[in-house]
């Protein structure tokens, strides 16, 4: 149960964290070009910080 909490919580963290920068980017990023990699990367270090979060819980939980 508590694993499935901490799951979401690192979910709920990510995307907040993804949308928050992504706005940023999107507000202070003139160029349509720099804008579109920046949002690109910004998704990819989402993904690079969430997936591994998420297995190392699951791995811990499962006492594996």
């Amino acid at each position: 149960v508590i694993a499935i909490v901490m799951i979401l919580f690192v979910i709920a963290s990510v995307w907040h964290m993804k949308i928050g920068m992504q706005v940023v980017i999107e507000d202070y990023v003139g160029n349509e070009t720099a804008k579109l990699v920046a949002i690109m990367a910004n998704t990819f270090f989402s993904a690079a910080v969430g997936l591994p979060s998420i297995s190392a819980i699951v791995k811990l939980s499962s006492g594996v």
